[in-house]
């Protein structure tokens, strides 16, 4: 069933929101100082463009300087691409088939908005094991 989810999502959003978080990762890498940031773009790009059975955990070491630099990240990028998950979001639910879509690009919002301190994992790894 992933699968399928995943297939329909890619056509109709996970490309664009993948095309918009590689741009955001190429302008972020440009300075010396924003490859983290374009780094932590490529990463969630790819988990926009294939999101069904994989989630986000937050990360028990990332600390103070983790909240720091995602308030960088919202200025920077993160406030674009979640007016991306919005808007896509809204577009999706319009039809009863696009509904669990755009459920899924609402879930995305706050990783899109606060992504660093976070790992992408696959929904069918336990809990144990990712400690």
């Amino acid at each position: 069933m992933k699968t399928i989810l995943n297939l329909i999502w890619l056509v109709f959003s996970g490309f664009w929101l993948f095309l918009g978080y590689l741009l955001a990762g190429v302008l972020l890498c440009v300075t010396v100082i924003g490859i983290p940031f374009g780094v932590a773009a490529f990463r969630i790009g790819v988990y926009a463009l294939w999101p069904f059975g994989y989630t986000t955990v937050e990360r028990r070491d990332a600390g103070a300087p983790s909240f720091l630099v995602n308030v960088l990240w919202l200025l920077l990028a993160g406030w674009w691409l979640a007016l991306g998950h919005i808007v896509t979001g809204i577009a999706l639910c319009v039809t009863i088939i696009g509904i669990p879509l755009g459920v899924a690009n609402f879930k995305l919002i706050p990783v899109s908005l606060f992504p660093l301190g976070r790992e992408i994992v696959r929904t069918d790894r336990s809990f144990t094991q990712r400690g």
